[in-house]
């Protein structure tokens, strides 16, 4: 199944990521718990961000009003998956004194968010009315 496979069934179990490796320092361990919900709150403002987008843009092309919608909710759902997989990988990585993991979702998350911010500056001076 991989390696992804096994982060999945880890995320439901998580006494057995507890097994595996090496107690770290309970600072890392919290720490890494800190950036998980980090990564959840972020999720949660896209999710936000896309309905704010949908309700209280009427007046926007329908397209582009729910093509932003879509993109930020989205990226808010990716992001709340993306924080559980990271907790999980990081955790086995401390555990058995690995390299933690590297990413490139921080930097596409932050290409789409950029997106969508360039397109509501772009509604804002132009006023794209459906």
């Amino acid at each position: 199944m991989g390696d992804f496979g096994r982060s999945v069934r880890l995320w439901f179990s998580p006494q057995r990521v507890r097994e595996e490796g090496e107690t770290p320092d309970y600072r890392f361990s919290l720490a890494n718990e800190r950036t998980f919900l980090a990564w959840l709150r972020t999720g949660l403002a896209l999710v936000g961000g896309g309905f704010a987008v949908d309700q209280f843009l009427p007046d926007l092309r329908w397209g582009v009003r729910v093509g932003m919608a879509l993109a930020l909710l989205g990226a808010g759902a990716l992001c709340a998956v993306r924080a559980v997989n990271h907790w999980v990988r990081c955790e086995r990585a401390m555990r058995r004194g690995d390299d933690l993991p590297v990413s490139r979702f921080p930097a596409l998350l932050g290409l789409a968010v950029g997106l969508v911010a360039v397109a509501m500056v772009l509604v804002v001076l132009f006023g794209w009315t459906g």
